[in-house]
């Protein structure tokens, strides 16, 4: 009889472990934990068949906090550990936690090879442009000209942009969001339908060492200051409130993104061009536009899927062990031995 009751589906508080959150007061990394355990019952996943991988930096205490399996591993190298996981147990949902340096200044090789290999795995990168857990030095995504205790004079770097190198990578579901947006439970869920490794790039406020370098467009006042991608709808953003609706068009000549007004709502009128989540040029160039000159492109800009890398291996697995009688002492004498006399 109890084979025959449906599973209960979980709530938000099942999702939650008795650890208690050690991240500074006003951190944006607890709208993100929120936002996870919202959004797990939604996507129906269990916590004893899912896993958080974590690295080192904030956000790599995610796991700690998370009701299920978890590794908080070492710095950078998540992603060896998450394809580890996912090889030996291929039913387990898992999930990377990382940050701008955890992901793209140690960790950038391994970042590299987990996308281009499209393990099925979600990879949550957490940017506030900043070293935070070394006590706020530059990493690779703060903007040129910023000072730290490692760049007193202003950085002059050029930021790596986190979505252009995913995209680079091979990278087959790339979004972005922020850390209070309302949005980001739905673009959690649309990573986890994704069948292969979903990276989406979370802008996340560091109150203590770098606050408020995303209120260009996070606050409210500057809401219109954001895209939000839809697919098969026109790139859309602003209102009559903030100088009218504007939209993102193609300028066939110099092959560029440009902004346009929409005069009356007619976007096709004014050559607005319709999200096609399945377009790698324009999620390239989207990833790149310069905010200020264009907004921010937020939502899932790159969606279109391919085998995984898990998939393929069990595959080749199988195939390479039909009709066969494993024999390990078969295979250990196999090739050259010797034997060593007493």
């Amino acid at each position: 009889m109890n084979d025959m009751t449906p599973p209960q589906k979980s709530s938000p508080k099942d999702w939650e472990s008795d650890q208690e959150v050690r991240w500074c007061p006003g951190c944006g990394d607890y709208a993100i934990l929120k936002a996870v355990q919202r959004t797990m019952p939604e996507i129906g996943a269990t916590p004893e068949n899912t896993v958080f991988v974590s690295g080192i930096g904030c956000s790599s205490r995610f796991p700690y906090y998370m009701e299920t399996y978890g590794f908080h591993t070492i710095h950078g190298r998540a992603p060896a550990i998450a394809t580890g996981v996912k090889l030996a147990n291929p039913e387990l949902d898992v999930w990377i936690i990382t940050g701008d340096g955890d992901a793209l200044s140690i960790g950038g090789n391994h970042t590299f090879h987990i996308l281009r290999r499209n393990l099925n795995c979600q990879i949550l990168l957490f940017n506030n442009e900043i070293y935070g857990l070394t006590k706020g030095q530059y990493s690779p995504t703060s903007a040129v000209g910023t000072r730290t205790p490692s760049t007193p004079y202003g950085s002059v770097d050029r930021p790596a942009q986190a979505c252009a190198f995913a995209l680079g990578a091979g990278a087959r579901f790339v979004a972005r969001a922020f850390d209070v947006s309302k949005e980001l439970p739905a673009t959690l869920a649309a990573a986890h339908r994704h069948q292969g490794a979903a990276f989406i790039e979370i802008f996340q406020n560091c109150i203590v060492y770098n606050a408020d370098v995303f209120a260009g467009f996070t606050e409210k006042a500057n809401a219109h200051q954001q895209l939000w991608l839809k697919n098969g709808e026109p790139m859309l953003f602003g209102s009559e409130k903030s100088g009218g609706v504007k939209g993102i068009a193609l300028d066939a000549e110099k092959l560029t993104l440009q902004v346009v007004d929409v005069p009356d709502g007619d976007w096709q009128k004014a050559g607005v061009i319709v999200h096609d989540v399945t377009n790698r040029s324009i999620a390239h160039m989207l990833v790149e536009m310069r905010f200020g000159e264009f907004p921010m492109a937020l939502g899932i800009l790159y969606d279109d899927p391919r085998p995984t890398f898990d998939a393929q291996v069990a595959e080749q697995m199988t195939s390479a062990s039909a009709g066969k009688t494993p024999d390990l002492q078969k295979l250990l004498a196999k090739g050259q031995t010797w034997t060593v006399a007493a």
